[in-house]
C-alpha cells in the first residue's frame, strides 16, 4: 500500500460516513488530502475564505443533518483559526468534525516551521481531539471521531494529520471502517419504574410546565413532545436554542422563551409557579443544557421539583437539583409517560397565565411593531420582525446573528419548527449568521433550491462577511439583512446601564449594499421605515445571494434589560 493509499483511508473513511460536503482552507500540510478529494466528485469540496467560517459551515451542517459536519485545515494558523468554530459548536451542540494537517512527526517537538501543540490547543473546545502517530491509526481515529461528535451531548471533535504519515511509502496501514461502524447510537427509554415515579409527580403536579432546551429541538423529540401536548396541554417555555419546538397548531400553549435578562413572559411563568410552592409545582426539563440559561436565573432559591429528560444525567447544583432524572432517548420516555398519564393539570387555563399569555403577544399591536409609514425615520427592530414574519413560512430557515439583533429574534421571532431558528446562545459568538446560512442552503434538497434568511448587526457581519464569496460561488439562494448602526449597540446599551456612557463601541460607517455587490452578490438599501416593505419583498423574491443594509433604530434598546423580575418577589 502507498502513502497515496494511505491518504485514501481517510478520503474512504468520509465517504463511509455518509460525508457529502467537506469545508476549509488549503495549505501545504494538508494538500495531500485536499488532492484526494479531487477523485471523488461525490464529495463537494467547498474552499472558505477563512477558516473559523469552515467550522462555523461545517457545525451548522452537523446540526441541520444530525451527522457531523467536517471542516479540513492546514497548520499552524490554519489550525488556530479553528478554535472559535470549534468552541461555538461543542457548546451549542452541533456535531462536526476538524481535520487538521500537522508537521512532520519527527519535528513534533521542535520549534519549526508552523509547528503548534494542536491537540493541547484544542483540547478545551472539543469533545475529543487526538493526533495520529502511525499510519495504523488512520481508520480507527477517524471512525473515533465521528463517533464521538455524534454520541450524545454532540459536539466538535478534532484529529492531527501528520503530512509524513500521509505521504508515506509503503504501509500496512488497516483500511476506513464500513459505513454501518459510522451509524450514531440509539438510545432507549429509562427503566419502567422512573417513568411510573414520574408519571405520579406530574399527576400530583397542579401547575406543571415543560421547559424545552436545545437538545429537545430535535424532528423526533418535537414529535413526541407534540402528542404528549395533545393529549395533555401544559404551558410550554423554551429556551433561545430550543426555537422552533412548538407548532403553530399549539402555540397556544407556548408562552415564550428564556435568556439573558429575566425579564420575558416564560420567566413571569416561573415566578407564578413559585408562588404557588404549596400547590406542588412542578418543572419537567426536556433536553436543557445550563449553559444556555443558567438555572440560578430561572430558579434562584431552588424552589421548584425538576423532572429532568435527557441523555445524560444532570448537572446538579444549588439551583438544578431535579427530584428524579430519566436518562435516555427524550422521545422514548415522553412516549412512555403519555401512555402511563391519566390526567394532568391544565395551569395554562389559570387567570394568571392567561393575562401573561396575552402580554406576551402585546406588542404585535404596538406602534413600534406597526409604525405610520409617513413618519420615516429608521426602521424599529419589531416592525422589521412582524413584516418579516409574514413574508416567509413556517420552513423557511433563519440564522440569526449575536448582538442587539439577537435578543430580538430570540424573544420576539415565531419559529413553528425544529431547527428553522438558529442562534448562537451557549457562546453568544459572532459572526455565525452568514456561514450558518450557507449551511442551511447547501443541506436543502434540491441543493440551494429555497430562499434561506440571515440575519445580522453591523459588527457581527463583518466577522464573516467574506464569505459572502463563498455563498457566491456555491450558488447558494440567500437574503442577508445587515442591521446597521455604526457601533456594537449590544455592548453599547449594557455599559450605558453599568457605567451611564458607552466606551470602544463605535464602528464607523460601511455602505454593506456596495460591499455585497463587490462580491457578485445583489446590494440594496433601506433608509427608512417608509421603505422597508418595499424592498424587502424584492430582496426575499431574489434568486441568488442578497444583502440589504437596513437602518436601524435601537433608540429602544434600554428597554431589553428593563423589568427584571427581582429575587425578593419570589
Amino acid at each position: 500500500m502507498t502513502g497515496t493509499e494511505t491518504v485514501q483511508i481517510a478520503v474512504d473513511s468520509l465517504l463511509a460516513a455518509g460525508v457529502k460536503y467537506v469545508f476549509g482552507v488549503p495549505g501545504a500540510k494538508i494538500d495531500s488530502l485536499f488532492n484526494a478529494l479531487l477523485d471523488h466528485p461525490e464529495i463537494r469540496l467547498v474552499v472558505c475564505r477563512h477558516e473559523q467560517n469552515a467550522a462555523f459551515i461545517a457545525g451548522a451542517v452537523g446540526k441541520l443533518t444530525g451527522r457531523p459536519g467536517v471542516c479540513i485545515v492546514t497548520s499552524g494558523p490554519g489550525t488556530s483559526n479553528l478554535v472559535t468554530g470549534l468552541v461555538t459548536a461543542n457548546d451549542e451542540g452541533m456535531p462536526l468534525v476538524a481535520i487538521a494537517g500537522t508537521v512532520k512527526r519527527v519535528q513534533a517537538a521542535k520549534r519549526t516551521h508552523q509547528s503548534l501543540r494542536a491537540s493541547e490547543l484544542l483540547a478545551p473546545v472539543t469533545k475529543k481531539v487526538v493526533a495520529v502517530v502511525v499510519a495504523d491509526q488512520v481508520a480507527e481515529l477517524m471512525l473515533d471521531a465521528f463517533r464521538v461528535a455524534t454520541t450524545q451531548p454532540q459536539g466538535a471533535t478534532a484529529i492531527s494529520l501528520p503530512i509524513d504519515v500521509m505521504t508515506a511509502g509503503m504501509t500496512s496501514a488497516i483500511p476506513a471502517f464500513p459505513a454501518s461502524a459510522f451509524r450514531p447510537p440509539e438510545y432507549g427509554s429509562s427503566p419502567e419504574e422512573s417513568l411510573r415515579t414520574a408519571a405520579r409527580m406530574i399527576e400530583a403536579a397542579k401547575f406543571p410546565v415543560l421547559f424545552l432546551g436545545a437538545r429537545a429541538a430535535d424532528r423526533l423529540h418535537v414529535e413526541a413532545v407534540h402528542a404528549f401536548l395533545r393529549k395533555f396541554p401544559v404551558p410550554v417555555v423554551e429556551t433561545f436554542q430550543a426555537a422552533g419546538a412548538i407548532s403553530k397548531e399549539l402555540v397556544h400553549l407556548f408562552f415564550g422563551r428564556v435568556g439573558l435578562f429575566r425579564n420575558q413572559p416564560g420567566d413571569k411563568i416561573f415566578m407564578l409557579l413559585s408562588l404557588l410552592r404549596a400547590r406542588a409545582d412542578l418543572v419537567i426539563a426536556v433536553g436543557y443544557d445550563q449553559a444556555e440559561y443558567d438555572a440560578n436565573q430561572w430558579n434562584p432559591d431552588n424552589r421548584f421539583n425538576i423532572l429532568h429528560l435527557d441523555f445524560i444525567p444532570a448537572d446538579i447544583g444549588h439551583n438544578y437539583s431535579p427530584k428524579l432524572e430519566l436518562i435516555g432517548s427524550p422521545a422514548a420516555n415522553i412516549q412512555a409517560l403519555t401512555k402511563l398519564l391519566t390526567a394532568v393539570a391544565r395551569p395554562q387555563d389559570t387567570p394568571d397565565a392567561k393575562s401573561i399569555l396575552a402580554d406576551m403577544h402585546s406588542w404585535e399591536s404596538s406602534p413600534e411593531a406597526s409604525p405610520n409609514p409617513a413618519a420615516g425615520g429608521p426602521v424599529q427592530p419589531l416592525h422589521f420582525i412582524k413584516h418579516l414574519q409574514s413574508k416567509i413560512d413556517t420552513t423557511t430557515t433563519v440564522a440569526c446573528d449575536v448582538g442587539s439583533v439577537y435578543i430580538y429574534f430570540s424573544r420576539y421571532f415565531y419559529s413553528y419548527a425544529p431547527k428553522t431558528f438558529l442562534v448562537s446562545n451557549a457562546q453568544q459568538t459572532l459572526g455565525v449568521a452568514l456561514p450558518w446560512a450557507i449551511a442551511a442552503s447547501l443541506c436543502q434538497t434540491p441543493r440551494c433550491s429555497r430562499k434561506v434568511v440571515s440575519v445580522s448587526g453591523d459588527g457581527g457581519f463583518l466577522f464573516s462577511g467574506q464569505e459572502l464569496a463563498t455563498a457566491v460561488k456555491e450558488g447558494c439562494n440567500i437574503t442577508h439583512f445587515v442591521w446597521n448602526d455604526g457601533k456594537y449597540n449590544m455592548v453599547e446599551f449594557q455599559e450605558v446601564d453599568k457605567y451611564g456612557r458607552s466606551a470602544g463601541v463605535d464602528l464607523g460607517g460601511v455602505d454593506f449594499a456596495a460591499y455585497a455587490e463587490a462580491f457578485g452578490a445583489l446590494g440594496l438599501r433601506v433608509t427608512s421605515s417608509a421603505e422597508l416593505e418595499a424592498v424587502m419583498e424584492r430582496a426575499l423574491g431574489y434568486e441568488g445571494v442578497c444583502v440589504v443594509d437596513v437602518a436601524i433604530d435601537y433608540s429602544r434598546n434600554h428597554e431589553l434589560m428593563a423589568n427584571v423580575i427581582a429575587d425578593d418577589i419570589l
